[in-house]
């Protein structure tokens, strides 16, 4: 019978037994993706402002810090998502640059000393899917594919492709492994004739896409550069000899996947499982991106993974871009329905927005900023899901910055460090008002929270509209007040059975406390 209880017993969820914060800490952890697309300091590099700010993250509440990444791009000013050479940090001429665009290799390493001096985890950026910025062409035999249906084959041709990576400025510190056509699958550039499509190189010891990809297009393997062909034994010994090294040259603690769906799923949970294995870390933190709104696409990828990482709740994101696209016409009842958070919380790492989510953006899907504070209540202050706050609404920038929504959050961080804690009961009160309530625990005092997406236009004769919601915080604090905590002028008495009346203006949201 035990036997069979372990034979059919599903892994553990992810985030029960993944590192996410200080060792013995009782406080709610907490990640911050520490950029923005365009981020760039013009007084300083860009790991010494993470640096700085270290003690200021600390404060806040933040114990887990997910950089961009930190290899080598393809230009001086690429940010490493156009992935040159992984086991470059900014410590060799390539590329016209030695340092990357965020920095040098020493400052990256004296801003991970110090964060772990803080006790804040660091997360690297894993760029496995493809390479760009070649150092020389080769003859290629290939076959032009549609590219719409990457299995719809269209011509045999021979091609030249961007497939040569010698690495000149490292020569074989590290690695000796120098790339060519046999390492890929396919590109999107012939150098012969100038030309863009999409190439499947075909031949000798080329076995074409991975099955073991999202369907998307037919075959999802190709996204972009030269893509990366995992199954090779010479591909598969390198990346899982860089895992354990990029962790141990920087003490991080794990890795942020990036494109998972374009990559062969057996090779990323092998890749996964041998860098825990290797750097003998069980508790390594893996979150992956699998971008999809859809949780009938993200549900198969959970159960393929096996509890070895988290996803970023993409579904929940593209609730909270609804939301703001259909101002008071969403109902906030279902908010959380279709949601990685709902149906799988161990797994659910949530977010508001992130650097593709921009305006302009690959994949734009920006949280407007009338909904912006109540979808950050929600991934910060309820009791499911790792929430992951984005650097472009915390810090000014040039791309989404808004002060009013980075004075809130920061109130909204301060309440989950101080209050968000014990159950959490939910009170569904009408399509535009919905609030929850944070039980506490022997340590914590707990919290309510009401949030509406009423606009001030929904009753012209009456623009200070006030929702209200009778929610009970429970009979510890019968007798007791309650204050209102992104503003300081409210009160809320509780009645003997643990129950007050609580409330927001239209179109906003309000945190309440114990005083």
């Amino acid at each position: 019978m035990n036997i069979l209880k372990l034979l059919f017993s599903s892994p553990p969820a992810p985030l029960s037994y993944m590192k996410l914060g200080p060792d013995g800490s009782q406080d709610n952890p907490l990640m911050i993706q520490f950029f923005t697309w365009d981020a760039e300091s013009t007084t300083t590099s860009w790991w010494k402002h993470f640096e700085d700010e270290i003690p200021t993250l600390a404060e806040l509440g933040f114990t887990q810090v997910w950089l961009p990444p930190p290899n080598k791009a393809a230009h001086p000013k690429g940010r490493g998502y156009d992935a040159y050479d992984l086991w470059d940090l900014g410590e060799f001429e390539q590329k016209g640059t030695t340092a990357t665009r965020w920095g040098s290799k020493e400052e990256l390493l004296s801003a991970c000393r110090v964060a772990t001096e803080h006790r804040i985890d660091i997360i690297i950026d894993a760029v496995l899917n493809h390479k760009l910025g070649a150092d020389g062409v080769e003859k290629l035999k290939v076959v032009s594919v549609d590219p719409q249906n990457r299995l719809k084959e269209l011509e045999r041709q021979e091609i030249e492709g961007w497939t040569i990576f010698n690495f000149p400025g490292r020569g074989n510190k590290y690695s000796a492994l120098h790339w060519s056509q046999e390492h890929f699958t396919g590109l999107d550039w012939d150098q012969s004739t100038q030309t863009q499509g999409v190439f499947k190189i075909v031949g000798k010891g080329h076995k074409g896409w991975s099955k073991n990809v999202d369907r998307e297009l037919g075959n999802y393997d190709y996204l972009l550069g030269v893509d990366i062909d995992h199954r090779h034994p010479e591909v598969q010994n390198d990346f899982f000899a860089w895992g354990p090294w990029v962790l141990e040259t920087t003490g991080a603690v794990g890795f942020r996947l990036d494109a998972i769906k374009h990559i062969d799923r057996k090779f990323t949970l092998r890749f996964v499982r041998q860098v825990r294995m290797i750097a003998t870390n069980s508790r390594m933190f893996s979150v992956a991106e699998y971008w999809s709104g859809n949780i009938n696409a993200v549900l198969p990828y959970t159960r393929a993974f096996k509890g070895e990482t988290a996803f970023f709740d993409v579904p929940l994101h593209m609730n909270f871009h609804h939301a703001s696209q259909h101002y008071s016409r969403y109902d906030l009842r279902n908010i959380m329905n279709d949601s990685l958070v709902k149906n799988k919380p161990g797994h659910a790492v949530t977010f508001v927005d992130n650097h593709d989510t921009v305006e302009g953006q690959s994949l734009e899907s920006w949280v407007g900023d009338h909904f912006k504070i109540q979808a950050y209540a929600l991934i910060l202050l309820r009791g499911t899901g790792y929430p992951c706050v984005f650097y472009g609404d915390l810090y000014p920038n040039s791309e989404c910055y808004n002060e009013n929504i980075a004075r809130n959050l920061k109130l909204l961080i301060k309440a989950r460090k101080l209050y968000a804690y014990g159950g959490t009961q939910d009170y569904l009160s009408s399509k535009n008002c919905i609030g929850f309530v944070r039980l506490g625990d022997s340590r914590h005092s707990g919290c309510a929270v009401i949030l509406s997406n009423r606009e001030d236009s929904f009753d012209t004769s009456n623009s200070d509209f006030v929702h209200s919601i009778r929610m009970n915080v429970g009979r510890s604090h019968a007798g007791s007040t309650f204050q209102s905590y992104l503003t300081t002028d409210g009160r809320v008495e509780i009645d003997a059975e643990g129950w007050g009346e609580f409330t927001c203006f239209a179109g906003s949201a309000q945190v309440w406390v114990k005083l």
